[in-house]
């Protein structure tokens, strides 16, 4: 699939998409609350125009992104600046050695991986402590509207997954079970709005096979946060 990257970003500046992005902002920093991040190291693996790359740098993590589109690749770079090391990688073949980085996270990738499953493999090698992974919910009424025969759609190309099958795959490529799941969007995108009742709706983290996004954590140690999730690696005010 040849991506456009700056399609990519206009998409998250729709009112659509800036609610979705808020929603797997949520998720993810929910997800990463129970990782240690001051010192520690993490590759996201199809990091795109690195809006979640730099989500992820600004809840503290020391950030490298691979994308194995150039142009994602290049609008990565102008995004993060010299706060990431981006390259041009496809991650089912990752340059790197063994247990490099602390953590690996995959978010919204396995669906357009020719080999998901070892794309989850070379995840496991590289990652010391833990692999996190975001997922398209086939299971949710997202993928009714958006993944169900709309082939010409970008997300109608994408392998959408169900719970059980995401787990199985997990178990096998990772090597151990999940150690913690949730989802965001439970309700079809007429639903995603700001105005009551749906940002009621739209504000809890749901059970993992509920919402349109999902997301799950296997974690190789046990760990304890030493970073809270809102302390944001940021200059103050005026600083600028």
């Amino acid at each position: 699939m040849n991506w456009d990257a700056a399609r990519y970003d206009r998409w998250f500046e729709t009112p659509e998409g800036r609610f979705a992005f808020a929603a797997e902002r949520r998720l993810l920093e929910a997800m990463v609350a129970g990782w240690p991040r001051r010192g520690k190291t993490l590759l996201e693996v199809g990091c795109g125009t690195g809006l979640f790359l730099d989500l992820l740098y600004h809840t503290g993590f020391d950030v490298t992104g691979v994308d194995r589109s150039e142009a994602m690749v290049a609008a990565a770079r102008d995004r993060l600046g010299k706060r990431a090391d981006i390259q041009v990688a496809n991650g089912e073949s990752l340059g790197f050695c063994d247990n490099e980085f602390d953590y690996v996270v995959l978010w919204s990738v396995l669906e357009f991986c020719d080999d998901p499953l070892g794309a989850l493999r070379e995840a496991a090698r590289v990652a010391a402590r833990g692999v996190l992974v975001g997922f398209l919910n086939r299971w949710s009424l997202y993928w009714l509207s958006h993944g169900r025969n709309r082939p010409g759609r970008t997300l109608g190309q994408a392998r959408w997954f169900s719970w059980p099958e995401m787990r199985r795959m997990v178990e096998q490529g990772l090597g151990r079970p999940p150690r913690y799941t949730r989802s965001v969007l439970p309700g079809p995108t007429a639903t995603w709005r700001d105005a009551a009742p749906w940002k009621y709706l739209n504000a809890p983290l749901y059970p993992v096979c509920l919402g349109a996004f999902a997301a799950l954590r296997v974690d190789y140690v046990d760990e304890k946060p030493l970073t809270p999730v809102g302390r944001l690696k940021v200059e103050p005010a005026g600083m600028g």
